[in-house]
């Protein structure tokens, strides 16, 4: 009897691990009592994660395939005609350091994947690498591309009020606009922006407060736009060198932020039009970036000032800000190019919260350079080869362009993290549009246009 009621018992038990196996709940109860007791924990106490999502509606009424370029602006926001576009997807993902003074660590990093990270990879206008002038500008669009903004490590010596440092690759100390398009007063970039200043660098940049109304920074980076050692000088290794003093008004309301850098050798990078083409690499510009197909030597320097003032008696509804820029690069290459030029330019901007939901943003801005090694178009390429067999570079006119634009900007917050905003903008100066040039040939062969040139546009961003 016992030992039938041994069987009966087996066969029990049996019988419900057989249901067990069968029975979804069951089985589902049983997985999650595993998870339970076996994880990896990915959340760490004071870990972030944010970012937003930026799509939008761009339209050139200058677009036309021979004509269609406007020089002044960055290449998403120059696409011939009307665009529909995938600007960013912004993650980040960031443990920032307290506000006390003791020696702690944390991170950030910042990827962007979308149109805006095509074009920041290489910034400003796409290269003609199909036949036929600006035969393939419209599809140089990638939503899919993927951009590492920023990737550094904090720190914070408990070095009187507290001596930060960065170690990784960090964004600009230069500029009063920002990569994050919705965290500037308008859709588009301005030309300081898109010429004037470098976007990114890699080394190491310090910070130091010394009260409330004082605080510098200082920094020892590859160049600009370069995530590794390599500058176009063969000679060695380029450095740049930062500073930054930032003066805050003791209301809060106001601040007043200057910028230098200088680089022992030419930026990779300080500004993207051209790339050489052919199968003798000839130069389509005298632009840094190309130093005609070959390395170089040379140096470049910046100075940038910007600031900002929030009048108290507005009650912060009303927005003053202003930008400069003074740049000088100097180089000659191995192809008996010499080449020294100086460029300047300067923005002022206006913000009006009209209400919790609506405000109105204006921006004027001003960029121009004495001849056309910065930044041009004009002007016509001839070669000849020298005694050592390199080819030698001449232009028939350098002259430096001079760009304005005007730009008003509307935005709406209807909803709790949800921007919408619509904006006109309009470009003219000398050169303002232009056909670049046309593949395996020497000159630029495209009708230039002083503009104007005008574009509107609208944009919708969720951020988390």
């Amino acid at each position: 009897m016992k030992k039938l009621l041994i069987i009966l018992g087996l066969l029990s038990a049996i019988t419900s691990l057989s249901l067990a196996d069968i029975s979804p709940d069951v089985s589902a109860k049983d997985t999650k009592k595993m998870v339970q007791n076996n994880f990896v924990e990915t959340a760490q106490k004071g870990i972030k994660l944010s970012g937003y999502v930026d799509a939008g509606y761009s339209y050139n009424f200058t677009g036309s395939v021979s004509n269609g370029q406007v020089n002044s602006r960055f290449a998403d926001d120059s696409t011939q005609q009307g665009d529909f576009n995938l600007y960013a997807v912004k993650i980040a993902l960031e443990k920032a350091l307290t506000s006390e003074n003791r020696a702690q660590a944390g991170f950030r990093a910042d990827v962007m994947i979308g149109e805006d990270a095509q074009m920041l990879i290489n910034r400003g206008q796409p290269s003609n690498a199909g036949s036929g002038v600006n035969s393939n500008y419209n599809g140089q669009g990638n939503s899919n591309a993927l951009f590492l903004e920023q990737a550094y490590v904090n720190l914070r010596a408990p070095v009187g009020n507290g001596w930060d440092f960065k170690v990784g690759k960090f964004v600009t100390t230069l500029g009063y606009e920002v990569i994050e398009r919705p965290a500037n007063m308008n859709i588009t970039y301005g030309q300081l922006w898109q010429n004037a200043f470098p976007l990114t660098y890699v080394g190491v940049l310090s910070s130091y407060r010394f009260d409330d109304y004082l605080d510098g920074k200082l920094g020892v980076v590859n160049g600009s736009n370069s995530d590794n050692n390599t500058t176009v000088n063969a000679n060695g290794d380029g450095v740049a060198l930062l500073a930054s003093l930032n003066v805050t008004a003791p209301g809060g309301n106001a601040n007043w932020s200057n910028n230098f850098q200088y680089s022992t050798a030419l930026e990779n990078n300080t500004s993207y039009q051209n790339n050489p083409t052919g199968s003798g690499q000839q130069p389509t510009s005298s632009y840094p970036v190309d130093n005609f197909g070959s390395p170089a030597s040379g140096y470049a320097v910046v100075y940038n000032s910007w600031g900002n003032w929030a009048p108290k008696f507005a009650n912060d509804k009303l927005l003053f800000a202003f930008d400069t820029a003074l740049g000088n690069a100097s180089w000659s290459s191995v192809q008996n190019i010499n080449v020294n030029t100086t460029w300047y330019g300067a923005a002022v901007y206006t913000k009006y919260q009209f209400n919790d939901w609506f405000s109105l943003a204006s921006r004027a801005d001003y960029l121009g350079s004495n001849n056309a090694g910065k930044f041009g178009t004009t002007g016509a390429i001839s070669t000849s080869t020298n005694a050592n067999d390199f080819p030698t570079f001449s232009r028939g006119h350098l002259t430096g362009n001079n760009y304005w634009s005007y730009t008003l900007t509307s935005a709406f917050n209807v909803i709790d993290n949800l921007l919408l905003r619509a904006e006109y903008r309009l470009d003219w100066g000398t050169g303002i549009t232009s056909d670049q040039v046309t593949p395996n040939s020497n000159a630029v062969t495209g009708v230039q246009s002083g503009g104007p040139c005008h574009y509107a546009g609208a944009e919708v961003v969720y951020s988390f």
